[in-house]
């Protein structure tokens, strides 16, 4: 049977021709496009998580002149906004270790109350670190082995193996005071188990206290697959990967070779970057996992599926959806961020909408009532994200959080109310979060410690109602 004859048949692509069955020259150049274009798409989104990684590395490098296994300190609202979806209240430390370089390294972690991890390059926990990890706040020594690497049998150290040979690390400090912070801190160190008789001393940096600052916001157009290309360098290719991989060949992207694409792969790069993007914040902002909104009466989502593997492995498949609207809206996934045991770990509720489904609007002043008993057993904080960036929303008093931590006025139950707009409540300033008109933005609630009530689902969080 001919399935297409000699005819002209239209199609979602436009119309394809054939003659006695065979796509006409012109068809064949248009199908080509089409599934080297379809295909692009679909890499942009798999490849979300190294390319937002290697984007945070450069910017670490640009903003704090740090190269491998130093020790970046975040301090503030400035050193934070480079960062997708951070909190204000717990100070984090990031490193980048490369077990190809130096082979196996090493992760010397102080006591004290921190929560961190040790990542692959495709956002997979390794292992956590501090309370949640191994040495569950004691303190202990990590060692990393690469793929091919052999693993040496040290008694004296948590031994794990990374996929990668890119590996995040990053902690916070749990505790406010300043000076538990910096003991802990001085008392990280990273270096090659190979220097473990004499390891050499730990770079700590802290960013310039003026200058722009380099975000790790992935670029759009051709920058989105020249970075792409960046972060495949070096590392090895996995079997869940190789039709990916495959797929980019054709679009001149190549691990091991430079990226220079010709004109017409430009052309399908670009739209491809922008259509990615695209579905990226469709899928982050409206997501479509079963079991996403926390209660059936209010719009409140988990911000991580409650199937997500922590591997992103399942029996049949690898979650390739549930990872890359992750990594579009946060970095840094460990098993702290999934806790099972009240009160240990940290969960979040993200709101996107306001309480009638509307977009939340940064020339518009809400309210969102919290009610008291919040279910946290060491703090909660509310945070404002810009939408385009998932980074702090960039306002002039330069505060993007308020938290069980800050003086906040509280309701005579104990609840306490927090503003967003463009102009402070009277009276209730301490209770603002500053948005900015022309912006759209969106709102975490982080629970520190999350308890029974939270589980259970029993404690009812309201949505963000407009003040009118």
């Amino acid at each position: 049977m001919d399935t297409f004859g000699t005819r002209t048949i239209d199609t979602r692509i436009g119309p394809l021709s054939f003659d006695h069955g065979m796509p006409t020259t012109e068809t064949v150049a248009t199908l080509y496009d089409e599934m080297d274009f379809q295909r692009a798409v679909q890499c942009y989104l798999w490849a979300l998580p190294i390319v937002s990684w290697e984007g945070g590395r450069q910017a670490q490098e640009y903003n704090f002149g740090t190269g491998y296994n130093d020790l970046a300190l975040y301090r503030d609202f400035r050193t934070l906004s480079v960062a997708f979806t951070p909190n204000l209240t717990t100070p984090y430390s990031w490193a980048f270790l490369h077990l190809g370089e130096q082979g196996p390294m090493v992760v010397e972690m102080p006591p004290g109350a921190t929560a961190g991890a040790l990542i692959d390059w495709w956002e997979r926990p390794i292992t956590d670190v501090g309370l949640i990890g191994p040495d569950q706040g004691r303190g202990a020594k990590y060692l990393l082995v690469g793929p091919g690497q052999d693993a040496p049998e040290d008694p004296g150290y948590h031994v794990f193996r990374s996929r990668t040979v890119h590996v995040p690390f990053f902690f916070r400090v749990l505790n406010p005071e300043a000076d538990d912070a910096e003991a802990i801190r001085a008392g990280v160190r990273i270096y090659p188990y190979s220097r473990r008789e004499d390891p050499p001393p730990i770079r700590r940096v802290d960013a310039p206290r003026d200058g722009e600052l380099k975000t790790m916001v992935p670029p759009g157009g051709l920058a989105y697959w020249e970075r792409l290309t960046q972060a495949l360098a070096g590392e090895p290719g996995e079997d869940r990967d190789r039709f990916f991989r495959a797929m980019l060949r054709p679009l001149g992207i190549e691990s091991g070779k430079p990226f220079q694409p010709d004109e017409r792969q430009q052309k399908l790069l670009t739209e491809a970057a922008l259509v990615g993007e695209a579905m990226a914040k469709a899928c982050a902002f409206n997501k479509r996992f079963e079991g996403i909104r926390y209660r059936p009466d209010v719009r409140w989502n988990y911000l991580i599926s409650p199937d997500f593997a922590l591997d992103q492995d399942v029996d049949d498949y690898s979650q390739l959806d549930e990872r890359s609207t992750f990594a579009y809206e946060v970095v840094a996934m460990s098993a702290g961020s999934m806790p099972t045991k009240p009160g240990t770990g940290q969960s979040y509720l993200c709101g996107y909408f306001d309480a009638d489904g509307q977009i939340l609007d940064g020339a518009k002043s809400y309210r969102l009532h919290v009610p008291p008993n919040v279910p946290a057993a060491r703090f909660w904080a509310v945070t404002g994200y810009d939408l385009d960036t998932r980074c702090f929303i960039q306002n002039q008093i330069q505060i993007a959080e308020r938290s069980s931590r800050t003086d906040l006025k509280a309701n005579d139950d104990g609840s306490v109310d927090i503003y967003f707009g463009p102009t402070a409540p009277v009276g209730l300033e301490r209770n603002w979060i500053q948005t900015v008109p022309g912006k759209a933005w969106f709102t975490y609630l982080r629970l520190y410690g999350p308890l029974e009530t939270f589980f259970d689902k029993s404690w009812v969080l309201p949505d963000v109602e407009v003040v009118r």
